[in-house]
């Protein structure tokens, strides 16, 4: 190992719109940017600071600046916990090498050359008025991520299917449903051609999803980080979404892949709402996935130069000016 200069920033990205959830909206993606130096070369990396997860960007960087001076990525997993700060480092770590061995990041860590993935376009909470005129503007679309989680939410549903009646749906209740709720709206989820519904319950409430019928996939988001919490989804989960900002980087976002699809789950990878950057290691992760949501950069009316291309095949990989 040799000694690294470690340089954190806040950087700020407006959004083209205000995006809402069920736990508040935002005008602006706020992320930190991690750039580690040695021997001439410089990798980079960002993540977004999550307040679910007791996460700011004040303490993510204090994290990352208490890092020692000598550290690999190997030594890394164990410095930091799973997180954005990890995450930043990691991926910063994975460019670093690339830059200094002159090969792409998928070249270093055994993968296929990658291609472009079809990803979801998030529709945002709001009014079933405005939803279905968003779902209207993007029917053309072939993958649509409703944000849901309300007791009403049942006009929402049927304004976005009412707008988009072509697109395949999927539904994110950010763990704002009761297990009655869900019980409810699951015909007519089905009903409305909706093929997945991501985290129903809160994390707490895993426990219901093993009791109650599952008539559509469910997907473990906030309930999953890692491979430390693969034992807990048995039976009440069917796929889980891979966030590299949960996992705590590209390393260990490729051995949870590797090991839920080995237990049998299927894969979604999705993203924070920040820049190309942040999503360019989760394009490596997402190659072959049931579900690409990697749409942070369609959200933003700003990105980053050599920002990521989406086009109708998908979001494609990144080109080495940007990551990897």
């Amino acid at each position: 190992m040799s000694a690294l200069r470690v340089r954190v920033s806040t950087q700020s990205f407006r959004l083209a719109e205000v995006f809402t959830i069920a736990r508040g909206s935002r005008t602006h993606a706020e992320v930190l940017m991690v750039e580690i130096a040695s021997g001439g070369h410089i990798g980079r990396g960002e993540c977004v600071p999550y307040a679910r997860y007791d996460e700011t960007l004040a303490s993510v960087q204090a994290q990352i600046e208490g890092l020692p001076a000598e550290f690999d990525r190997a030594a890394l997993q164990h410095l930091l916990p799973a997180g954005a700060a990890r995450n930043a480092v990691d991926c910063a770590l994975w460019d670093l090498e690339a830059r200094q061995r002159g090969q792409r990041v998928w070249q270093l860590a055994g993968l296929a050359a990658p291609g472009p993935e079809i990803t979801a376009f998030t529709l945002s909470l709001d009014t079933p008025e405005r939803m279905q005129a968003a779902a209207r503007r993007h029917a053309q679309r072939p993958l649509l991520k409703i944000k849901l989680g309300t007791p009403d939410d049942m006009p929402r549903l049927e304004a976005v299917r009412a707008g988009a009646p072509e697109s395949r749906i999927i539904v994110d209740a950010n763990e704002g449903w009761s297990a009655e709720v869900y019980q409810d709206l699951a015909p007519h989820l089905l009903r409305l051609g909706v093929t997945m519904v991501e985290q129903p319950l809160p994390a707490g409430d895993d426990e219901l999803l093993g009791e109650i019928e599952r008539p559509l996939p469910v997907c473990a988001d906030e309930s999953c980080h890692d491979r430390a919490s693969l034992p807990a989804l048995a039976g009440r989960y069917d796929m889980i979404n891979i966030k590299l900002d949960k996992t705590g980087g590209l390393t260990e976002a490729l051995a949870l892949k590797a090991e839920a699809q080995r237990q049998g789950y299927d894969i979604m990878v999705g993203c924070m709402v920040g820049s190309s950057l942040a999503m360019a290691p989760a394009v490596l992760v997402a190659q072959g996935a049931a579900i690409t949501d990697l749409d942070g950069p369609l959200l933003l009316a700003e990105d980053r130069p050599e920002a990521l291309h989406f086009d109708a095949a998908g979001v494609h990989p990144s080109t080495p000016g940007l990551w990897g």
